[in-house]
């Protein structure tokens, strides 16, 4: 049962992003969904007033109205969602777990909706049909043999909902634990945990009105063209009105060079295409914070220059700095103190360039630093963007218009299931609403993030795990350990729209509950239900399902959660049910709990959303010190001392360093193609890129076959095999694999300081020769 694909072949890209390329790519999606017509309407009413939000990625809507409000990786997630093909008992009583192990993740998700629910028989390997009511018993019938309520770990996907994940981490902890990891633990936990500290909040500053105001945005590594191409359009209207767009980030990435815009007629008719950047750096793997860290030294440098001519108009904006901020004197020196050789050695660009992006960032009033998993998922991570705040503050871009600092969050509402409380380490404020509004006391111990929940599994302190959306197995790094960690669980509990392999790495006992999916509509007792999503820009938006159900057992996933709730807890602390015949209860508890949201269900009535107001934008710093913080430290070694060390010991020497990418074809785990159109991948996902002087040195050939083993200080071998190395445009001593193949090469050790989110883009690496037979090309 092979992928019915193309046959391997890689021909580099020529054409901008975006374009006829877009066109033909959701076309092509559109009419494969087995519902085009239905779907056609759905996609018309994404992102629309009284329409549905895209479940793909949490970038913000333009304030203007237009009928076209999806981007090309929003139509595939639509149409990928929106399938006519199902997944039911039939399908399951013909493939068993272990002959579906063995097939690839694309073709698991291509197979269409999960309809019903199912329970694992381990006697004969298969799934077979289960009941409603049964399933939410067994669940509670686990859930309530449990020692201690810590012995159970609650996932969340940012696909769920907010009325959903207010539910999720109400019968948690009602239950008795803050064991709620979710996706923010892998992607954006170091920038919450850096935020907090520097500006008093874990989220961005900015506003989607900023990026029209902008002088100058520094986009920092970051592939929007791919993961959230909707940022291509404010982007390129800023390099078109005289704004600077510097680019950070060692590969190029074509949605960062040119953009074809396919609403634009003119561009559409005569082929061409908008430049997307102004400056276009390529700094050494985990060497942004050296970037950072240089064009902070010339500000420092030029502000004594003019101090030393008498001139008051230095670079620093020494006003905000004294009105606002703590710790400048100690930043300052460590800034000074750390030398130029330091901080181009370790930012891989050489110093005209850092003066180029110095003198960008010293001329703009109003600038815009944003940020994705290329800064996130390193070993200093919350350093790095604390560094980012450091320099936003030295000029005071923080808390006026069109300046700020703006990670850019993944899938559609990770940013609001925090909000709701998934969190494993809440604030205590959080904890006391809960405990006043339900008058009965909350956990106060620190629950599990993902990596600590694997440990827990794999040592059997967590028994029971609970999945809401997303796949766990795949998602996570160090897949063999993680994997095994699942296996070793008395029960696995996915909640989840499609079939993915989650399913497949089962406890002891599994159940699959299939939910509803964003496009589908959902009906309760009181009629047609609205939920409601949080971007990157902290707008809270309704969204209305437009598509019938594929199945009248699919449930929604504030009733499932309910009716898991009511199993294992009755009546307790809410009557569960009773929330489920009409969205509005929820929300009204949340209104009751969570501060922003007072009237809460008036507010979404309103087209476009309301803002949740950032105090940290308005220069009101929540921080122990009540003020805006400078953090300052040494430029930070990328791995343990111990690691490093091997980099150069006969037997282990690294050849490469690996960081993990997704293709464009791709969001998140859930593969849309074996294709990458920006990359010219086509038919596979099983390569390594790296530079054809690395190919060589190492003595290996373009398109050979290799095996890829990581390095760690534990010893264990951790080994990918049979991938193809293909020649590309990257630097020197790096390589690149697409995620979530290359994930059993990150060792879950292997983890940000202060942030736990794995390091997949630095992984130490070295390569074999396959002993699989070569490709053909």
């Amino acid at each position: 049962m092979k992928t019915p694909v193309d046959r391997f072949r890689f021909r580099p890209y020529a054409r901008p992003a975006a374009g006829w390329g877009a066109l033909r790519s959701v076309t092509h999606a559109w009419l494969d969904s087995r519902q085009p017509f239905k779907n056609l309407h759905a996609m018309l009413q994404t992102n629309q007033h009284g329409g549905f939000d895209c479940p793909g990625c949490a970038w913000g809507e333009a304030p203007d109205e237009g009928r076209i409000r999806f981007c090309e990786n929003g139509a595939k997630a639509v149409n990928w969602e929106a399938s006519g093909r199902g997944v039911d008992a039939t399908f399951f009583a013909e493939h068993s777990v272990r002959e579906l192990l063995t097939i690839d993740d694309y073709w698991l998700e291509y197979q269409g909706r999960l309809t019903q629910p199912m329970v694992y028989d381990a006697e004969t390997d298969h799934y077979k049909p289960i009941t409603w009511d049964q399933a939410y018993r067994k669940i509670a019938d686990h859930l309530n043999a449990l020692a201690s309520p810590d012995q159970a770990a609650f996932y969340t996907s940012g696909r769920a909902s907010n009325e959903a994940a207010f539910l999720y981490q109400l019968f948690a902890r009602t239950f008795g634990t803050n064991n709620l990891p979710d996706c923010s633990n892998m992607c954006h936990e170091a920038s919450g945990v850096a935020l907090l500290a520097s500006i008093g909040t874990g989220k961005g500053t900015v506003t989607y009105e900023d990026f029209a105001e902008a002088e100058a945005i520094f986009v920092v590594g970051q592939n929007p063209g791919t993961n959230h191409p909707r940022m291509l359009e404010p982007l390129q209207k800023a390099v078109a009105r005289g704004a600077q767009v510097v680019v950070l980030n060692p590969l190029r990435e074509r949605g960062l060079e040119r953009f074809q815009a396919p609403q634009d007629p003119m561009q559409m008719v005569t082929d061409k295409a908008s430049p997307m950047h102004t400056a276009y750096l390529r700094p050494a793997l985990a060497g942004d914070i050296a970037v950072i860290r240089g064009i902070a030294k010339f500000l420092f440098q030029w502000e004594d220059e003019a101090e030393a001519r008498g001139n008051e108009n230095g670079p620093l904006d020494l006003g905000f700095i004294a009105e606002h901020c703590e710790g400048f004197d100690a930043y300052q020196s460590v800034v000074k103190d750390t030398s130029w050789d330091e901080i181009v050695a370790f930012s891989g660009l050489d110093l005209d360039e850092l003066e180029r992006a110095a003198h960008i960032f010293a001329r703009s009033n109003a600038t815009i630093i944003c940020w994705a998993m290329g800064i996130t998922q390193h070993r200093h991570s919350v350093a790095t963007i604390q560094e980012i705040a450091n320099l936003q503050m030295l000029r005071g871009q923080i808390g006026k218009p069109g300046a700020g600092l703006c990670p850019v969050r993944g899938h559609s509402n990770v940013q609001g299931d925090r909000t709701m409380g998934i969190h494993e380490r809440p604030p205590q404020s959080l904890l006391d609403a809960l405990a006043t509004r339900f008058e009965m006391p909350m956990p106060q111990s620190s629950g599990v993030n993902v990596v600590k929940a694997i440990e827990g599994m794999g040592t059997g302190e967590i028994k029971v795990f609970v999945g809401l959306g997303g796949n766990f197995a795949q998602a996570t790094p160090d897949s063999e350990n993680t994997h095994q960690a699942l296996r070793n669980c008395d029960l696995t509990v996915q909640i989840s729209t499609k079939l993915n392999r989650s399913h497949l790495v089962t406890g002891r006992e599994a159940l699959i509950l299939p939910c509803l999916g964003r496009t589908d509509i959902d009906i309760q007792a009181n009629g047609p239900q609205a939920v409601t999503v949080e971007d990157s820009f902290s707008m809270v938006h309704a969204s209305y399902g437009q598509l019938r159900p594929l199945a009248a057992e699919m449930r929604s996933e504030p009733a499932i959660i309910a009716g898991i709730a009511q199993a294992t807890l009755g009546n307790k602390p809410v009557d569960w049910l009773s929330l489920i015949e009409d969205y509005n209860r929820i929300r009204d508890l949340i209104e009751d709990v969570i501060p922003g949201f007072e009237n809460f269900n008036e507010k979404i009535e309103r087209p476009g959303g309301f803002y949740l107001q950032n105090p940290a934008g308005q220069r009101r710093w929540q921080t122990a010190t009540g003020r805006a913080n400078f953090i300052a430290g040494p430029l930070p070694a990328p791995l343990p001392a111990a690691v490093l060390e091997k980099l150069g010991t006969p037997g282990h020497k690294a050849d490469l360093v690996l960081q993990t990418i997704r293709s464009h074809d791709q969001y998140n785990t859930t593969v849309y193609s074996l294709n990458d159109r920006y990359r010219g991948v086509r038919g596979d996902r099983r390569v390594i890129f790296a530079n054809i002087d690395d190919i060589h040195r190492l003595g290996f050939e373009d398109r050979q076959a290799i095996d890829v083993i990581s390095l760690w200080e534990d010893e264990q071998e951790r080994r990918i095999s049979g991938f193809t190395l293909i020649a590309f445009d990257i630097p020197k001593g790096q390589a690149a694999a697409y995620y979530p193949e290359a994930n059993p090469l990150v060792p879950l050790e292997s983890c940000g300081v202060g942030s736990f989110t794995p390091t997949s883009k630095y992984v130490a690496v070295r390569f074999e020769p396959s002993t699989a037979t070569e490709r053909i090309v």
